[in-house]
């Protein structure tokens, strides 16, 4: 069932929030960078990835999350993340930080080369549960977000959009952001009914995407030999 427009979600239970807060405070390690299909690490943790055009605040919104200000790299210069970058947060989740799509200095080869990787990573990854698609709340959903909206619709890939610097615009701006975003997402058979406003700089949204988030991670005292597969895609 669709949530209203905007993604209102019911309110969480505070002991919700505070083990989806425990969690992403507790240890989070680099584990991989992946360049190439070939050397994409091992399948294990569930996984999350967080994707979204050059410059949208990737890096910023990983950090937040895990309280953290340099877990992700966070750059001035659009299309600096090259790689799949992947982390293990507790043993219980991974989180992915893919290459921005969009914009990058540099040759359209290498371009394509990234975007083949994010695809086959995209397409042939049992354990991903979920991508967060960032998109920049003072601009909204542009063409090559649509675009990536549709291959992971195509890859059966369930995606949470995650509007980004909402602190950079006002608060009618922002209802009619997120009204024209579920109405776009709407059309999207892969697409989470809840869409999430979020700024790293002023913390907002983060406590929401937290518990999102936990919701996929493997409990507390798991088995590493388990290997989750993806959920249905609502």
């Amino acid at each position: 069932m669709n949530e209203p427009a905007g993604g209102t979600a019911a309110p969480a239970d505070d002991a919700a929030v505070e083990a989806a807060r425990l969690l992403f405070a507790g240890p989070c390690t680099f584990t991989a960078a992946a360049a190439t299909e070939a050397t994409l690490p091992p399948l294990g943790l569930p996984e999350v990835a967080f994707a979204g055009r050059s410059n949208v605040g990737k890096s910023s919104l990983v950090n937040a999350l895990t309280g953290r200000t340099a877990l992700a790299r966070t750059s001035r210069t659009p299309g600096r993340t090259q790689e799949l970058i992947f982390f293990d947060l507790g043993g219980r989740l991974g989180l992915v930080d893919l290459p921005g799509y969009g914009y990058a200095k540099v040759a359209k080869g290498k371009v394509a080369a990234w975007m083949q990787l994010v695809e086959a990573y995209l397409a042939g990854r049992p354990t991903l549960r979920r991508v967060c698609l960032l998109v920049d709340a003072r601009h909204g959903l542009k063409d090559s977000d649509r675009a990536t909206m549709r291959l992971l619709d195509t890859s059966a890939v369930a995606y949470q959009i995650v509007l980004t610097k909402t602190d950079a615009i006002g608060p009618a701006t922002l209802a009619a952001r997120l009204g024209e975003t579920a109405a776009a997402a709407a059309g999207h058979t892969a697409a989470h009914p809840e869409i999430i406003a979020s700024s790293a700089r002023q913390q907002q949204g983060i406590a929401a995407l937290r518990l999102a988030l936990a919701l996929l991670a493997l409990p507390a005292g798991h088995t590493r030999e388990r290997i989750p597969q993806r959920t249905e895609l609502h």
